[in-house]
């Protein structure tokens, strides 16, 4: 399946560290085409999905394909943006990857039952998160077939 230019990589991340290598890790490995964006808290996550603020311009920052979400956040934290996302008919259709420093088995139980697509533990060392990147783009991007995004 040819990847598409209008496909939208959102990070929520917190940590610049965690979303530079994120974001180096997607280009590192191969031929990705879509467009990032950060969101650095889960307030600024939900204006986004939701068009408000800074974000009211679509054609600027259009719904994601897939959302690249951190659990351990300040404030709205990742469970809570999760929840939202998965319990509102207007986004919950999106995809979400919980990508996360968190093994906790009560964490990992608790984001599948908001609605979480995949659980993805980040890997302490830079090649075994580079390999789970690698993984996690040629799944979402070159296999799986994503849902249309409604206009909003």
């Amino acid at each position: 399946m040819e990847q598409s230019t209008k496909q939208v990589i959102l990070i929520v991340e917190d940590s610049d560290d965690d979303y530079e290598s994120t974001v180096r890790a997607l280009q590192r490995s191969g031929n990705l085409k879509n467009r990032i964006l950060r969101c650095e808290s889960g307030d600024e996550a939900l204006d986004y999905l939701y068009g408000q603020g800074k974000f009211a311009d679509r054609v600027e920052f259009p719904i994601p394909s897939v959302i690249l979400l951190d659990l351990n956040m300040p404030g709205t934290d990742g469970r809570m943006v999760l929840r939202k996302i998965k319990n509102d008919d207007a986004v919950k259709d999106i995809p979400v990857v919980v990508l996360t420093t968190s093994n906790d088995a009560k964490d990992i139980d608790a984001c599948y039952k908001d609605g979480a697509n995949t659980y993805i533990h980040k890997p302490v060392d830079l090649d075994g998160f580079f390999k789970a990147i690698k993984q996690l783009k040629e799944y979402w991007f070159e296999i799986a077939i994503l849902p249309k995004q409604k206009s909003k």
